[in-house]
């Protein structure tokens, strides 16, 4: 089964979808109370502030000789006269009624400052642990954020697995069925989800549509195969009769044989273009010996060949073997020394085997480069020279890719032109 990658699945994708409404959801309530989290601690911190100097006032009124406090993080002033305001640090010097935020070096301060019977209360916070448990908090939020991500990848990636098996589990049948397997029914199972089986019941549909459409078309194939094989047979049977004949003219004789020749290729064509009308196998797969098929598949056109004066050279050991389907490979050989043959005016035709590639060569008219992206399309043609419905090479192409063959084309116009078959690890060859 052919396989996609990744990121075009459709697991994937509703895997990401459900990643990422989560990632959305927590990541907003994440940036939420990143920035809340600091106005929660100013409120904090003006609370603690404010239950100080309501404390401090209510100290010194009961107690007049009330000495301020000064800590480490919190220090609290009384201040009566100018000589106290010059003893407390200069940066909380004059300093008017109402809440300051000062910045002290490194330090960050938060003063509260009230005026009651002209007696100057003064309250200053160091803020720097509040500052520590906010960056802590801060953090907490991101790795958490982090791993909710991480979460959410994976349980979304399990959770698309379980939304999406019921359309994998469909695919795999569908992979598995071929034209014969056509049955109502087949792929719509019960217990599917509605949406799978509307898929599934319009599969069927399908399927039943291309059953009937191809059982037409094979009686039409069928049809048309048994019209057109019982004049050739008939051809083919009164040129061995009249060839047969005593006392035959020669050049009757002749004539005869091109009948029979065209006959054959007629028969040779018709079996090809069923072939690449409805992709059956051409035979059965046996071993071969490479350069017998080669001179069987050139025999029709010896004549041509011998009349342009061609040299013809098989450069294949007769021991070389391949394991393939015999009349396919004769098949795709009878075409490409056809088209050697028709393109080449003057020179030499070579057929060699080496390292499971098979190569057909010509000193022919060659090929023009603008041509060959064009070269396998059906009754294209790329030189008024030479016969044919311009479907040889696309015959070629399609058993090629049938049987798992790759060809290639070398090709240098007024120079000539290569094709190379290479066969499959499965195409074993022997020498």
């Amino acid at each position: 089964m052919r396989r996609f990658p990744i990121e075009h699945s459709l697991r994937y994708r509703v895997a990401v979808a459900l990643a990422t409404f989560s990632i959305f959801t927590v990541g907003t309530l994440c940036i939420i109370l990143y920035f809340v989290s600091d106005n929660i601690e100013e409120d904090h911190i003006g609370q603690v502030i404010e239950m100080e100097m309501d404390h401090l006032v209510y100290r010194y009124q009961k107690h007049s000789d009330f000495i301020s406090q000064v800590g480490s993080h919190l220090k609290t002033y009384v201040i009566h006269d100018i000589d106290d305001e010059l003893q407390i640090p200069a940066y909380l010097r004059g300093l008017n009624a109402g809440y300051h935020r000062i910045y002290y070096g490194l330090e960050d301060f938060h003063v509260l400052v009230r005026i009651v019977d002209e007696v100057k209360f003064l309250v200053a916070y160091r803020i720097a642990l509040h500052q520590q448990r906010l960056s802590k908090l801060r953090l907490l939020i991101l790795l958490s954020w982090v791993v909710v991500v991480a979460i959410a990848f994976a349980v979304g990636y399990l959770l698309a697995r379980i939304l999406v098996k019921q359309v994998t589990d469909l695919a795999e049948r569908v992979n598995l069925l071929a034209p014969g397997d056509v049955q109502v029914g087949l792929l719509t199972q019960p217990g599917m989800d509605e949406e799978v089986a509307q898929l599934a019941r319009a599969l069927d549909d399908y399927q039943n549509r291309i059953k009937r459409m191809l059982q037409r078309e094979q009686e039409f194939t069928a049809n048309i195969s048994h019209e057109l094989r019982t004049p050739i047979t008939t051809i083919l049977t009164s040129c061995e009769l009249l060839v047969a004949a005593a006392d035959i003219p020669v050049k009757a004789y002749q004539r005869i044989k091109m009948i029979e020749a065209a006959a054959t290729r007629m028969g040779e064509q018709i079996q090809a273009l069923l072939f690449l009308a409805r992709e059956q196998a051409l035979g059965v797969i046996e071993t071969v010996a490479v350069a017998e098929c080669v001179y069987d598949a050139a025999d029709p056109l010896m004549v041509e060949i011998s009349r342009k004066k061609l040299a013809f050279e098989v450069l294949i050991a007769p021991d070389v073997v391949l394991t393939v389907n015999r009349q396919a490979l004769h098949t795709v050989l009878m075409n490409l020394i056809r088209n050697a043959v028709q393109y080449t005016p003057i020179g030499h035709i070579r057929v060699g085997f080496d390292h499971q590639r098979l190569s057909i060569s010509d000193s022919g008219i060659g090929i023009e480069p603008a041509y060959l992206p064009l070269l396998y399309e059906r009754f294209f043609r790329g030189s008024t020279q030479g016969q044919g419905l311009g479907i040889g090479l696309a015959i070629v192409k399609r058993i090629c890719d049938h049987y798992g063959w790759l060809i290639e084309v070398n090709s240098t116009p007024g120079q000539g032109t290569t094709f190379h078959i290479v066969f499959s690890e499965h195409s074993s060859s022997i020498r």
